[in-house]
C-alpha cells in the first residue's frame, strides 16, 4: 500500500531523465507526488521521461529543467523553479552523477590508475558529484528548515566500490558524499529535516556501466534499477520522519514495509584509513 503522504508531495530529482533517478521519478509519482527531473542538458530522454510522468499525474504536476548540477546558478534555478511550479520542496534527491566512463570505456575491465586519468574529466566528476549535491542541497535545506519538513536523499554506492582500483574518482566522490551525509544530518538535528544515504548495493543496468551484451558489474552480477523504487518511497513519506543519518541498500529491501535488514548505519565502512 502506498503512504497517503506522498500524495501532492513536491519532490526534485536531480538527474531523473534515465536510469535510477527515471525508476525513483515514476515510482513517486504514481504514488501521487509532483515531480520535477534535471538533466544536465536537454535531450529525448529527459522529454520522454517528462511525458510519462505527465501521463501519470498530469502536466501541471511534472517539471524537466536542464541543469547542469555543478553550476551553482543552475543547480540554484532547479531548486526555485521547483518551489515556483509547486509552491515548496518536500524531498530533494541528489541523484545526478558522472561515472567512469568519462575516464575510459574500458574502466571495468582495464582499470585505469589514477595518474593516468584525464585531468579534465576528474574535475568533471567530482564537480559533479561532490559539489552538485552540495549547491542544490545549500539551496534546498534553508526552504526545507523554513517549512519545518524535509527530506534529502544523497544517491551513493557500495562501499567496495569507493575504495576499488580503477574506480577513482567515481567511488572517492561517493564517500564523500555519505561522510558529507553524516555531517548535514547533524547540522540539521532537530529542524524536521532528515538526510540519508540510498545506495543500490552493487552494479545495476545503467549508461554508468559501458554497453555490452554482457553487461555486468565487478562482482559479476547486474540489479535492475527498478530496485530504488521501494526504498525511496519509505524515504520520501512520512513513514521515515526522523529517521536521518542513516545509509540504506536498496538490494536487501523487504519485500514491504519498513526497511529492516536494508539499514546499515555504516557498520562495515571501507577501510580506507
Amino acid at each position: 500500500m502506498t503512504d497517503a503522504s506522498l500524495q501532492g508531495r513536491a519532490v526534485l530529482i536531480t538527474g531523473g531523465s534515465r536510469g535510477l533517478g527515471r525508476e525513483m521519478a515514476l515510482a513517486l509519482a504514481e504514488a501521487g507526488a509532483r515531480v520535477a527531473i534535471t538533466g544536465a542538458s536537454a535531450s529525448d530522454a529527459l522529454q520522454a521521461t517528462w511525458a510519462e510522468l505527465a501521463a501519470l499525474v498530469g502536466e501541471a504536476n511534472v517539471l524537466a529543467l536542464v541543469s547542469d548540477v555543478s553550476n551553482a546558478f543552475q543547480a540554484q534555478a532547479a531548486v526555485t523553479d521547483t518551489v515556483a511550479a509547486f509552491g515548496r520542496i518536500d524531498v530533494l534527491v541528489n541523484n545526478a552523477g558522472l561515472g567512469m566512463r568519462l575516464i575510459s570505456e574500458t574502466f571495468n575491465t582495464q582499470p585505469t590508475k589514477f595518474w593516468e586519468a584525464d585531468a579534465g574529466a576528474w574535475s568533471d566528476i567530482v564537480a559533479t558529484n561532490v559539489n552538485g549535491p552540495f549547491l542544490a542541497a545549500k539551496v534546498a535545506a534553508p526552504i526545507m528548515v523554513a517549512q519545518g519538513f524535509g527530506k534529502i536523499i544523497n544517491v551513493s554506492t557500495s562501499a567496495i566500490t569507493m575504495i576499488r582500483t580503477g574506480y577513482a574518482p567515481y567511488g572517492p566522490t561517493k564517500a564523500f558524499l555519505e561522510a558529507a551525509s553524516r555531517v548535514w544530518a547533524a547540522d540539521l538535528e532537530g529542524t524536521g529535516v532528515d538526510v540519508n544515504v540510498l545506495l543500490p548495493g552493487g552494479a545495476t543496468d545503467t549508461d554508468l556501466l559501458p554497453p555490452s551484451p554482457n553487461k555486468r558489474g565487478a562482482d559479476g552480477n547486474l540489479l535492475s534499477p527498478d530496485i530504488v523504487r521501494a526504498p525511496v518511497l519509505w524515504l520520501a513519506s512520512d513513514a521515515s520522519n526522523g529517521v536521518t543519518g542513516s545509509r540504506f541498500i536498496a538490494r536487501h529491501w523487504p519485500d514491504e514495509g519498513a526497511p529492516g535488514a536494508a539499514k546499515d548505519d555504516h557498520g562495515t565502512p571501507p577501510q580506507i584509513m
